[in-house]
């Protein structure tokens, strides 16, 4: 019989939790589960079983029981695409978006390699002023000049993107556009194709029976707190990208069109408490085309990575925080029904709805005063249906950060179904079990939550593992350091 380990004079309850690791029956298997997941900030904890079985025979070909494991679970990824939140799973998920749009621009992943001839545009789109902001203003040759309050800022500086007079500053016109890019987005693409219809003389539906548009984009924060839009924007025939467009489709109507678009799209929004605004993109409208090859900056492999770059990022860029604010028993609220149905004082944020008072934050005045004010307008009666206190932290835009068209190219679901047959087929291998023939077996899964994160012992393993990991990174980018 094993005696069981005396740990007290270990003080760092980590340090103690790996040491009764190290001394289960199979240490090197929970290594194993932990760099499976890549050292995922976050893992999901299951319990559960599964078994593949012969629908002939009824005989079971592969087992599988988390009962067999060391610690008696199942590690899985977080999957949660934010930096700031898991590195590991975001590199996968950067890693997979990449390719999504790589595969849009040069083909692959059973896009045709030709859409590498059809017009392609990377088009920015950005939000308009509510207030002058210190920037760093430079020259054509890249000199940095003084900004309007009269200094020269470094980069980096915490000043950059916060109003020169806070007082004047449009702050309920800042988180309304935030909240309402999206819808913005949304009309951009209509106008864009309605814009191309009539600069062709033909209807929407001859449009549309002629050439498809196509496009990928993701959402970017500026310093100021405001999101604009980076977008890649393809032609293709009318039957997607197996297609050429027709002669007629060239990249200068592309960009017409897209300048225009974006210079009609409109959003307007009516309150008693604001009145009526209108909701615009800014003035600074940049479309460049793609090029296939060459030594360009707008390169299919640059432009795919740097869309890449910014699908794991997220509010966190501007000083905010990247956690809900609302308190989840009230759900912002502020009350909770009692048995009697009368609302009743929450206890747990005392009425304010807020799990974390926003005055309390560590940010900075400028991200707090763009938070308070999502906050309050999400509680006025014509913005309830926007939920605006749901996404103060993340000052007001609500929407998804990269979206695409149906036909632009492959999908992220895809994809991670590639990887998920491919680990499968791997781990067949390695156990040496033979290719079960197609429709020949069934597979039973029972599978439970336990709970979310590591043990303290694994976490000081997972830290180990992201350490390698990102060492293994900055060695493929900058090569190995001198002896």
């Amino acid at each position: 019989m094993t005696r069981p380990l005396n740990l007290r004079h270990v003080i760092s309850p980590a340090l103690r939790d790996l040491v009764e690791l190290a001394n289960l029956h199979d240490f090197d298997r929970v290594v194993e589960q932990i760099r499976n997941v890549r050292g995922c900030s976050r893992p999901v904890n299951l319990t559960g079983h599964t078994a593949t079985l012969d629908a002939a025979t009824n005989t079971v070909l592969r087992a599988y029981t988390t009962a067999d494991e060391p610690t008696g679970r199942l590690l899985t990824t977080c999957g949660n695409r934010r930096s700031s939140r898991c590195p590991a799973c975001s590199r996968v998920y950067a890693a997979d978006t990449y390719h999504l749009i790589k595969a849009g621009l040069s083909g692959g992943k059973n896009v045709a390699e030709t859409v590498r001839t059809h017009p392609r545009a990377f088009v920015t789109l950005t939000a308009p002023s509510f207030g002058p902001v210190h920037n760093r203003p430079t020259t054509d040759a890249g000199k940095v000049l003084k900004c309007r309050c009269g200094t020269q800022h470094p980069d980096g500086d915490t000043e950059l993107g916060t109003p020169l007079d806070p007082k004047t500053y449009d702050y309920t016109g800042a988180v309304l556009w935030n909240a309402h890019a999206g819808d913005l987005w949304r009309r951009f693409t209509i106008y864009l194709r309605r814009t191309l219809a009539a600069r062709f003389g033909m209807t929407q539906k001859a449009l549309n029976a002629a050439l498809r548009v196509s496009f990928a984009k993701v959402a970017e924060y500026q310093r100021r707190g405001l999101v604009h839009f980076h977008a890649v924007i393809r032609f293709d025939g009318p039957d997607g990208h197996t297609t050429p467009p027709p002669t007629w489709a060239t990249l200068d109507a592309l960009t017409h069109a897209a300048k225009e678009a974006a210079q009609r799209a409109r959003v307007t929004v009516e309150s008693d408490a604001i009145g009526e605004r209108e909701l615009t993109w800014g003035d600074r409208i940049d479309v460049r085309e793609i090029t296939a090859l060459g030594d360009g900056e707008l390169t299919d492999r640059a432009v795919a990575g740097y869309v890449a770059k910014y699908a794991t990022k997220s509010a966190e860029g501007t000083g905010t925080v990247d956690r809900s604010l609302i308190c989840r028993p009230c759900g912002g609220r502020g009350y909770v029904r009692g048995p009697d149905g009368y609302r009743d004082l929450c206890a747990d944020c005392e009425g304010t709805g807020q799990a974390e008072l926003i005055a309390d934050l560590k940010v900075a005045r400028h991200v707090r005063q763009m938070i308070r004010t999502a906050w309050d307008l999400g509680h006025l009666p014509e913005f309830a249906d926007l939920k605006l206190w749901k996404w103060a932290h993340m000052l007001g835009f609500r929407g998804h950060f990269s979206t695409k068209s149906r036909r632009y190219s492959t999908t992220l679901g895809a994809l991670r179904g590639i990887r998920r047959t491919w680990r499968i087929e791997q781990a067949r291998a390695h156990a040496g079990t033979p290719a079960p023939e197609e429709n020949t077996t069934l597979i039973f899964a029972h599978w439970t939550y336990l709970a979310s994160g590591y043990r303290p012992g694994e976490e000081l393993i997972a830290a180990q593992v992201r350490h390698e990991i990102a060492e293994a990174e900055r060695t493929k980018t900058e090569g190995e350091p001198w002896q």
